[in-house]
């Protein structure tokens, strides 16, 4: 009998990230890395100063959809 195994799910919200899928994924302004947050259920890029939703699991890889995060000098 063949052992079932669960389908790859990728980023789920409620801060729930599959590690490997998060690798995978860059910043798509900078091309840099992202870092998940899961208080807000959103992928964060330090370095573009931007934070990517994840909607119903789905990250929303889109510059016109992310929010602006505040400069911190």
């Amino acid at each position: 009998m063949a052992k079932q195994t669960e389908p790859t799910t990728g980023i789920r919200a409620r801060g729930v990230v599959d590690v490997k899928m998060l690798e995978l994924l860059v910043c798509p302004l900078t091309s840099g890395p992202l870092k998940f947050d899961p208080d807000r259920d959103e992928l964060v890029s330090e370095r573009g100063k931007l934070a990517y939703p994840v909607r119903d699991g789905i990250p929303i890889m889109l510059v016109s959809e992310a929010r602006e995060l505040p400069d911190n000098d």
